[in-house]
């Protein structure tokens, strides 16, 4: 190349640069440096093709934004340029964006990229194949599918992107995915800001980590502390363990969750499910907690059975699980029902028992003054402790026991205020495989009250005993026959003949308004239950369209300011050749590079968005 044309190009380029300077202040797009200077007024009217030598890139400035590039193509009247070939925008120290191509428009201060493009602030970097650049708004978009790191938090992908700079805050659209070292997150809506990595999910929405996979329509997540909580549709899926409930919180370092109004926890090896309104589970210690309206349940082929207390508790491994209800607890079974203080369930060796807590003192709120008590049809068995034995296999009802101050009574079925009764120190009974009580043997200072009648159900006497033992046997919940041994006294006694006050042994207590007959039951001593409001998270609000109408009405006016200068505009008269760079024509040639859709330039945003 003409050495005089080479430095007439640096020369012009310089003047140019410095006369637009002066001419037009600091909105117009400046030149600082290109290697060669060329017009095509026939492919290119008005415009200037600026490429660079082989010291250093074409630079293009504007304000506080400089870009460099390998070939640009300069439309000064439009204040508008095209950049080509590893073209690198930076503005001030916090953005840096590199692309294969770049449109940028000096009067809408509006940026499209293309190819491989690459944004960095100090928070994250973006990947997309094209992203579109705002920097009145200071705002970044994609529609074609991006990408955005940030070390702690993970790398997040989506079909629709949109970074706000100034919030530190992106709204993902449509395939969100956000994955790190602990966890993955799929959302349709996915609001995150990246200097505290919190997270916002709407639409159906999970996270998964090693330890559990969490399901909600609308929840928050903090990707540094790894906590998070849910409102809509919640759930959490702990392998073992599904809790659902109208709040979810949880935290993932702790393998933790608690949960807040209307809570299911699914035990699904157990086949158990614990109800209530507010609970908290520790997956690592096989516990869960809940209270206020708890309810156990485990379910069974033929009939299910429900615990109901102030509070419940589960604990241990799966082939090894413990349910604890204490304060006020019940229990209720088609065929069985109970209540005491505390009622402990060992479900590996289908040992249930029914305490009282002789800690408490009758003025404790949460003390029953009276003993253990259970029904098995027709009959009544309280005791200082009971124990109830069943099958875990087969889940029948084998065998019971009543420790201490034993006592069975049932009602006779003809009589109006006649029972029969049985009284010892201890009590062990069988059961049928209807799950009702075959056999009674009461041990220690037995004293017993039989109503006696034959077989047309006509009363014979009442009969009342003192034995070292007796042993009964029942049939459809009726006395079928009895046995005493080492009987002290006793004697049969016609109704007429036998004092009212004979008729009941020391320590009876009728408690059959207490008997839970359903499942309903079990809550109707309950105080009432006042649910506390979930405040939670807002609705969802759409993502702005990055065209709004204020963005339309920069780019109107542009191209408004543009069509009044075209007949102005002065004509290139000289089109300088530059065979320094003819090698690169190829690589670098507008004609191949410029994306199909311009859409920075404002008859041709118009048109793209048509």
């Amino acid at each position: 190349m003409n050495k005089n044309v080479f430095l007439f190009s640096i020369c012009f380029i310089g003047l140019l640069s410095i006369s637009s300077l002066f001419a037009q202040g600091k909105k117009k797009i400046q030149i600082p440096y290109s290697g060669f200077l060329t017009f095509d007024e026939e492919n290119y009217p008005g415009a200037k093709i600026l490429t660079r030598d082989d010291s250093q890139q074409v630079h293009i400035a504007h304000e506080n934004i400089n870009v460099w590039c390998d070939r640009a193509i300069h439309y000064s009247q439009e204040n508008f340029i095209e950049a080509f070939g590893n073209v690198k925008m930076v503005q001030g120290d916090t953005i840096n964006m590199t692309s294969k191509y770049v449109e940028y428009s000096g009067k809408t201060q509006l940026a499209f990229a293309s190819g491989d493009v690459v944004l960095t602030d100090p928070n994250s970097i973006i990947t997309s194949d094209t992203l579109y650049y705002d920097r009145m708004k200071q705002q970044a978009f994609y529609n074609s599918g991006g990408t955005v790191v940030k070390d702690s938090s993970g790398t997040i992908t989506s079909r629709i992107g949109r970074y706000y700079m100034d919030q530190k805050k992106y709204q993902f659209v449509n395939d969100v995915v956000l994955v790190n070292k602990d966890a993955t997150i799929l959302s349709n809506f996915f609001d995150f800001y990246s200097n505290s990595g919190h997270a916002y999910l709407y639409g159906p929405s999970t996270i998964t980590t090693s330890e559990s996979v969490t399901y909600c329509e609308k929840g928050f997540y903090d990707t540094e502390t790894k906590t998070g909580y849910a409102v809509k549709n919640s759930k959490i899926n702990y392998d073992n363990r599904i809790i659902e409930g109208d709040s979810l919180y949880f935290d993932n370092n702790r393998s933790f969750a608690s949960a807040t109004n209307n809570i299911t926890v699914t035990d699904t090896i157990n086949k158990s499910i614990i109800k209530g309104h507010y609970a908290e589970v520790f997956k690592e210690k096989d516990s869960v907690f809940i209270t206020k309206r708890a309810l156990a349940i485990t379910i069974q082929e033929n009939d299910s059975v429900y615990v109901h207390a102030d509070k419940i508790m589960v604990t241990g491994k799966p082939e090894n699980r413990i349910v604890r209800a204490y304060y006020n607890a019940k229990i209720y079974k088609s065929d069985l029902s109970g209540k005491a203080d505390s009622i402990h369930t060992n479900q590996k060796t289908g040992l249930t028992q029914l305490i009282n807590l002789g800690r408490l003192s009758s003025g404790d709120n949460f003390s029953i003054a009276r003993k253990p008590i259970l029904w098995n049809f027709d009959n009544q068995m309280t005791g200082d402790t009971i124990h109830l034995i069943s099958n875990p296999k087969t889940e029948k009802l084998d065998s019971l026991l009543v420790f201490n101050s034993a006592f069975i009574i049932s009602k006779d079925t003809i009589s109006e205020n006649g029972y029969n009764q049985i009284y010892g120190q201890r009590l062990v009974g069988t059961f049928n495989e209807e799950n009702a009580l075959r056999q009674v043997d009461i041990t220690k200072n037995a004293e017993s009250i039989f109503y006696a009648r034959n077989d047309l159900q006509e009363l014979i006497g009442i009969d009342k005993a003192k034995s070292g033992s007796i042993s009964i046997l029942f049939a459809d919940g009726d006395i079928e026959e009895y046995s005493r041994f080492n009987q002290i006294d006793g004697n049969t006694y016609p109704e007429s003949e036998f004092p009212e006050r004979e008729r009941q042994l020391r320590g009876f207590d009728w408690r059959d308004n207490e008997r839970p007959n359903s499942v309903e039951d079990l809550f109707k001593d309950d105080p009432p239950l006042e649910l506390p409001k979930i405040q939670g998270i807002e609705d969802y609000v759409p993502q702005e369209n990055f065209f709004d109408e204020e963005l339309m009405a920069r780019i109107e006016k542009a191209d408004d300011e543009a069509k009044d200068k075209t007949d102005t505009k002065p004509k290139a008269s000289r089109n300088i050749p530059d065979p320094a760079t003819q090698l690169k024509q190829d690589s670098l040639s507008p004609k191949k590079v410029i994306p199909k859709k311009k859409l920075l330039r404002p008859k041709k945003v118009k048109k793209a968005l048509e």
